[in-house]
């Protein structure tokens, strides 16, 4: 048998072998179809602008996610995305919905020309300033494709694919019509009297070889809640606009088409809504004024606080209040107190620096510094005047003890005599301490207080223990002590020591010879010791030792007055002897 051998045509054999190439490209593809209503809607497909929906509805697309943008102006836009399986056929149906309302004048027209079926936008390059594609604009004959818009000025860009065909200025006149020829630019404008008799038109109207779309004019409207704050308040923004895609509050940055934001300006500020569509640009504005300044006050209740030490006792310390407020204010703060609330009081009491004797005359100085996060700034001064002394302490030499007296001494009839000679002593010993330690401390005072024992009637103690404060009172005086330095009260009995006061004080005493004599003659040393003088230093408090002079040569007489100078029948209860 013979063998025939065919021959393929050299046509054949290239199908055969673009078709094997092609086959692995045509595995990883999917196909995409689409329906629209209106049928007259743009496809944008992965950012490029394809064509009219009802030219082009079915795609091959590689595997994955793909973005579709469906635009037809006076129609809301669709963003979808979509999934292509490889091999299959996935279907996209979509109906746009239409925008309500009509567009009133006044308007311009355009007339496209040689754009064919290219995407045609205004003032934008994304399918939401989409109007239309070539053919809908490109005569204006009997049957009328026109772009009608708001006079002004408007970038035109004509897109084709991922391409841009043509952009450039275009101004409208009011009841003009310009047209432009792709990609030459702007040929002519012309009068459009159809445009005086327009008043309000549809935004998309489509007809038997005619089309007219008529862009509208964005809108927008901003306003504050409060167009007068103080720093660190807030006030509320709210805006709204129409027939624009691009929104942006400056110096908030892009926001959606309405809403309303809290703000805190540090300053006053003026916010300005810009709305961007296809129609033009329009802007509002609204200010919110900062009120940026610190009203701060500081104030002492006193200017000047009185202060006296003598030794290491604080005599006076006298005090005032410092009180403050800021407004307005954030931080502020009190030298040399540190940080403080806004608003307070505070009570001084202060020390000098100095601690050498001498007069005091320093000032503190209190300065409170007030701000805010605005940039605010307030300062306020006080100055707090300390004015005294410091004295040395009292010499060791100005110890003193009471001085005693004889039963119902010293007569109203003899009010200037009756001082036993040890008492004369232990007056004269203070007198010339005292007179040393004035030198230094000026204003200090002797304060005599007289008393009496408990026997005779309370009128009769109160007016005896006066005069023995006189008698005092005087012997010091005539020892050169100032008369206005010594001040004097009797009090009678009231201040009697009891008993017990008095067994302390006889256990205390050095001169006590022999402790259970001086008990036993107990209730006589109660009488003795209240018939007495005591003596304070006004400003130390320092004041006379209770000790009754049981070793003095003129005890016997002191305690029982009618012993005889030369002889006694009281029995001494002292260390020595009595004569």
């Amino acid at each position: 048998m013979k063998l025939r051998v065919y021959a393929l045509p050299i046509y054949a054999c290239l199908a055969l072998l673009l078709l094997a190439c092609a086959s692995p490209t045509l595995a990883q593809e999917g196909k995409l179809v689409i329906k629209v209503t209106p049928k007259q809607a743009y496809v944008f497909l992965d950012g490029r602008a394809i064509s009219e929906a009802s030219k082009h509805h079915s795609f091959n697309l590689s595997a994955g996610d793909h973005k579709i943008d469906l635009a037809n102006y006076g129609f809301n836009l669709e963003h979808r995305t979509v999934t292509i399986t490889a091999g299959k056929t996935t279907d996209l149906e979509v109906n746009l919905t239409p925008v309500a309302g009509t567009v009133s004048g006044p308007f311009g027209a355009m007339t496209i020309e040689g754009a064919d079926r290219d995407a045609i936008l205004l003032n934008g390059k994304t399918p939401d300033f989409f109007v239309g594609h070539g053919d809908e604009f490109d005569n204006s004959w009997v049957w009328k494709q026109e772009l009608v818009v708001p006079p002004g000025t408007y970038q035109v860009t004509v897109l084709h694919e991922d391409k841009e065909v043509w952009s450039g200025s275009v101004n409208v006149p009011a009841n003009q019509r310009v047209v432009i020829d792709i990609p030459k630019g702007v040929r002519k404008t012309v009068a459009w009297s159809r445009g005086e008799k327009l008043k309000s038109i549809p935004r998309f109207t489509v007809g038997t070889a005619s089309a007219t779309v008529a862009v509208a004019k964005p809108t927008a409207q901003l306003s504050a809640s409060s167009a007068q704050i103080s720093c660190g308040d807030s006030s509320q923004i709210k805006w709204t606009s129409t027939d624009a895609p691009h929104v942006e509050i400056t110096p908030v940055g892009a926001v959606g088409a309405s809403g309303e934001q809290s703000v805190q300006p540090k300053q006053t500020t003026t916010y300005q809504l810009t709305a961007t569509g296809p129609g033009g640009t329009v802007t509002s504005d609204a200010t919110v004024n900062v009120n940026t300044a610190v009203q701060a006050n500081l104030a002492l209740s006193t200017n000047e606080i009185q202060y006296k030490r003598i030794g290491d006792k604080v005599v006076q310390q006298g005090s005032s209040v410092l009180n403050w407020s800021a407004s307005n204010a954030n931080n502020v703060s009190i030298d040399p107190l540190g940080n403080v609330n806004p608003s307070g009081s505070q009570t001084l009491q202060l020390a000098p620096r100095s601690t050498a004797p001498g007069p005091v005359d320093e000032t503190v100085t209190y300065t409170l510094k007030a701000s805010n996060a605005c940039g605010g700034t307030a300062t306020q001064t006080a100055a707090l005047h300390i004015r005294g002394i410091i004295e040395p302490p009292p010499p060791a030499e100005l110890a003193m003890r009471s001085v005693y007296f004889q039963t119902d001494v010293p007569r109203a009839r003899y009010r200037g005599k009756g001082l036993l000679p040890s008492e004369k002593a232990e007056l004269k010993s203070i007198a010339e301490a005292f007179k040393k330690y004035a030198a230094s401390a000026p204003d200090a005072r002797l304060v005599l207080s007289g008393h009496a024992d408990k026997r005779g009637a309370k009128g009769y103690n109160l007016a005896l223990s006066d005069r023995r404060v006189e008698l005092a009172k005087n012997f010091l005086v005539e020892q050169g002590v100032p008369a206005s330095s010594i001040e004097g009260k009797g009090y009678g009995v009231e201040q009697n020591l009891t008993s017990d006061q008095v067994k302390q004080l006889l256990e205390q005493n050095p001169d006590t010879a022999d402790r259970q004599a001086a008990l036993a003659k107990l209730p006589t040393l109660v009488l003795a010791n209240n018939r007495r003088v005591d003596l304070t230093v006004s400003i130390t408090g320092q004041q006379s030792l209770r000790e009754y002079p049981l070793s003095s040569d003129d005890f016997k007489q002191l305690i029982d007055r009618n012993v005889p100078k030369s002889g006694s029948s009281a029995e001494p209860v002292t260390k020595k002897a009595s004569n």
